[in-house]
């Protein structure tokens, strides 16, 4: 099936942003991807806006992969969607059993009717043949939108109560187990993930996607929506891309606060190359992401481009480094995700028996936390985000949930990784309690 394109000039691509995403709502499958212009090497588009489902892959994690594989084959085009931390299970001999109350499908993709793909000053429309005659009728309708209808999109809201799933105690005792792993050498680096949640929670997802995106500004952020279920992101995190016959991963692992003094803000950020803990934290998971990537890659591909670089957000300063392989022709894309899931920055090292041990002592089903929200073109090249700094809605349940983790090494202080989790917990606690 070829698609229908229109290519317009926009004289205000922002304004036009803000209309689409408004304009977007009327639909039951929604993907939004924003690079928010940060200067992210790579990047293909500013902007991508897929709506309205042609057809549809929702999944739970036994034969996901397969049928994914499937999918892409047989649509041959651009398919957008994610998939959750708990296809691990569908990789490796390993369950989820702990708390679930999103109910997400653990992989979800869909084909678009309509696709939006902005660069710079111009966008690319791109219909399915049966809907080219609303091209003209919708963009009329999406130059119209202003901030006033913006209003009518607003749902009633009520005060939100959020609950940590772990207790600040609990969490002391349950870091203190890891590190017992740690030092027994069943394993050397982990993340530990914990919950935060709201129940009979109200919240207009649009607006909270854009006051959570307006305070990070981050180069993966997304919003996600398929009729009850939400996810609002401002990921900072890539986890892999494929251009042609290269793949690139981009582990992010420590991490600092930032300060509006400039001469502090400095600081923060040279001692964060300095901190023998992080760059520890980033080598391991580097290593690890090498590991994943030589399951796929051409021999001696494999190659570190940049090691503990610091990357600057609003909220935080990062260190990440950039691995990339070279894959043959022949390479499916759904192989290479499948051989590399999940991001080994989400999981610790050795890998499976990091996710062993970090499934008995988490209480919640990381569930899209920690997976990848993305697309993949017709030719099979992809991009993903990591999903972290991002809140998960299910608006039927009316519960509403944010979880952040952290890399705990053999040098960690139980302290110390609960006041970092509060740090990158911060800017969602924000847009939903304010």
């Amino acid at each position: 099936m070829k698609r229908v394109s229109k290519n317009i000039s926009l004289q205000n691509p922002q304004e036009f942003k803000h209309q689409l995403l408004s304009w977007a709502q009327q639909f039951d499958q929604v993907l939004w991807l924003d690079s928010n212009n940060y200067p992210m090497k790579n990047s293909q588009f500013e902007a991508i806006l897929a709506v309205d489902a042609y057809s549809e892959l929702s999944m739970q994690s036994n034969g996901a992969f397969e049928a994914l594989k499937k999918y892409q084959q047989t649509e041959v085009d651009y398919i957008f969607g994610y998939l959750s931390y708990d296809l691990k299970n569908d990789t490796e001999v390993l369950s989820s059993k702990n708390v679930d109350n999103l109910a997400f499908p653990d992989l979800y993709f869909f084909k678009a009717k309509r696709l939006f793909f902005i660069k710079k000053d111009s966008v690319t429309l791109s219909y399915v043949p049966s809907e080219k005659e609303n091209i003209g009728t919708d963009l009329e309708n999406i130059t119209a939108f202003s901030q006033e209808d913006d209003s009518l999109l607003k749902q009633a809201k009520a005060p939100l109560k959020i609950l940590a799933r772990i207790s600040k105690e609990a969490y002391h005792v349950k870091l203190q187990k890891v590190l017992n792993h740690i030092n027994r050498g069943d394993i050397y680096e982990a993340n530990f993930c914990q919950e935060f949640y709201a129940e009979n929670a109200r919240i207009n997802p649009l607006e909270v996607y854009r006051n959570l995106n307006k305070i990070s500004a981050s180069p993966f952020a997304s919003y996600f929506k398929s009729k009850h279920h939400f996810i609002l992101s401002a990921s900072p995190e890539r986890y892999i891309q494929k251009l042609g016959n290269t793949v690139i991963s981009q582990p992010i692992k420590g991490t600092a606060k930032r300060s509006s003094n400039p001469e502090e803000d400095f600081l923060l950020k040279t001692n964060l190359t300095k901190d023998p803990k992080e760059i520890a934290e980033n080598i391991m998971i580097v290593d690890l992401v090498r590991n994943d990537l030589s399951r796929i890659a051409t021999k001696g591909s494999v190659h570190v481009q940049e090691l503990c670089k610091v990357y600057s957000f609003k909220q935080v300063h990062q260190l990440i480094s950039t691995v990339t392989c070279t894959v043959d022709d022949t390479t499916d894309p759904v192989h290479i995700i499948q051989q590399t899931f999940p991001m080994g920055s989400m999981t610790g090292a050795p890998k499976i028996s990091a996710m062993k041990i970090m499934e008995k002592l988490e209480e919640s089903k990381r569930g899209v936390y920690s997976g990848a929200i993305g697309y993949m073109s017709p030719h099979g090249d992809f991009d993903f985000n990591v999903v972290i700094r991002s809140i998960l809605y299910n608006a039927q349940k009316k519960y509403v949930s944010y979880s952040v983790g952290g890399a705990i090494t053999a040098k960690s202080i139980p302290e110390k990784e609960y006041e970092e989790c509060l740090i990158k917990a911060m800017a969602m606690k924000k847009v939903l309690v304010k």
